[in-house]
């Protein structure tokens, strides 16, 4: 049964910090969120196309990826606004739960691809409901003096993510029928303790609306730079997640696809208890931006790496540099947002805004790196995601006066 959400504090009383049996719990519930889209979207959908088709369909497979894709950036905004609106958030992520599950298993019947792209924008539409008032929730209830291990926490999320994507598909282990299936029980089974145990952890001075705005204030200037500095780094780490294995293949051409594999999961391993080093660090030293212009100057490090090597392991470094480095500055910063965000009775719509920087890049990548690289190759590219990533850290730097 869930609870009406009640703070436990007064408005005008400082936050106090969450036990960590809640923090554990909200970390599992976030991964949850991963594992509820990487197995789908990484192997199961386009092995479903496959089935259907007779054979691989890139076409079918980018068509249903970029409209999902659409549909996930609207949700997000959409369902934070009406969890703003409404004043609860548990609510909207059981019901975003057993609709994306329902919807997900309903994406395992489809018998054409047009069936199947309409029941993957349905699932975006209702996973959103779950994600969007879950990541406003943690905005109410972890006070500022706990958000840099929060985001250390939120390292966990694509390590579980990548972790169910290998368990539903391990040969033998489930049958293939039974998959979404199975990706639907894990899921449940990482967000409901949260939800149901966490009632009463929302904190008043988190939530109390604040007032409005003075035009173009220093804190909306802070927000924009956050924005922008994600998205650059988010460009980056897409458009390496998305051809690593070719690049390889351009240096080493019999490099295997297994590699690539145990290149991420090295990756995923390494930067969770980097993350929750940095993150403990930063809360205990009040420096919550300092982590994330470090991150970024070695994701930028990484990549010249990467565009100067003339061997397979130099290559594979510099990826490892600059992937950790990337995922430690993706999970700080989804947590450092909530520390920025102006308006706590607007903390669902904003977040859904931040989260364009999530989807507006697999839109950009494909097209940017079919314009650079047949012309100027994978050194070209890598030059410009190091660019990006130098201004990312500094428009981050500029912020360390104003946070």
């Amino acid at each position: 049964m869930i609870l009406p959400e009640q703070p436990v504090v007064q408005a005008d009383a400082p936050p106090a910090r969450q036990p960590g049996w809640f923090l554990a719990l909200f970390a599992l519930a976030a991964a949850g969120g991963a594992v509820a889209y990487v197995p789908l979207l990484t192997v199961l959908l386009p092995q479903a196309i496959a089935d259907l088709q007779g054979g691989e369909d890139v076409a079918a497979l980018a068509q249903v990826t970029f409209l999902g894709a659409v549909m996930a950036s609207i949700a997000n905004i959409a369902f934070g606004m009406l969890s703003d609106a409404t004043r609860v958030r548990r609510p909207w992520i059981v019901i975003g739960l057993v609709a994306s599950n329902l919807l997900l298993l309903g994406v395992g019947e489809a018998s054409t691809v047009g069936e199947m792209v309409v029941l993957v924008m349905a699932w975006q539409v209702a996973l959103n409901m779950m994600l969007s008032p879950l990541m406003a929730w943690a905005g109410d209830c972890f006070p500022d003096s706990q958000k840099g291990v929060l985001g250390g926490t939120l390292a966990l999320s694509p390590a579980l993510g990548a972790l169910a994507g290998s368990l539903v598909t391990y040969a033998g282990l489930v049958d293939p029928a039974a998959r979404l299936l199975l990706v639907a029980v894990l899921v449940s089974v990482l967000v409901l303790p949260a939800v149901v145990l966490g009632g009463g952890r929302m904190r008043a001075a988190l939530i109390a609306p604040a007032a409005a705005p003075e035009p173009l204030p220093v804190r909306n200037r802070v927000v924009l730079r956050m924005w922008a500095a994600r998205l650059l780094v988010q460009i980056a780490e897409g458009g390496m997640f998305a051809f690593l294995l070719y690049w390889l293949r351009s240096i080493s051409p019999d490099y295997p696809e297994h590699g690539v594999a145990n290149i991420f999961s090295l990756v995923l391993v390494c930067a969770v208890p980097l993350s929750l080093l940095l993150g403990r660090w930063s809360d205990r030293h009040s420096r919550p931006v300092r982590p994330l212009v470090a991150s970024a100057l070695l994701c930028a490090a990484g990549m010249l790496v990467m565009a100067a090597a003339g061997s397979v392991q130099l290559a594979i470094a510099g990826y490892v540099l600059f992937a950790i480095a990337a995922a430690i500055f993706l999970a700080l910063h989804a947590s450092q947002t909530l520390r920025v965000l102006p308006a706590p009775q607007h903390r669902g719509r904003d977040l859904g805004v931040f989260n364009l920087t999530n989807t507006v890049p697999g839109m950009v990548m494909p097209g940017l790196t079919v314009i650079l690289v047949p012309q100027f190759g994978y050194d070209a590219l890598f030059v410009l995601f190091a660019g990006l990533a130098l201004a990312s850290a500094g428009l981050l730097a500029g912020t360390l006066r104003r946070t």
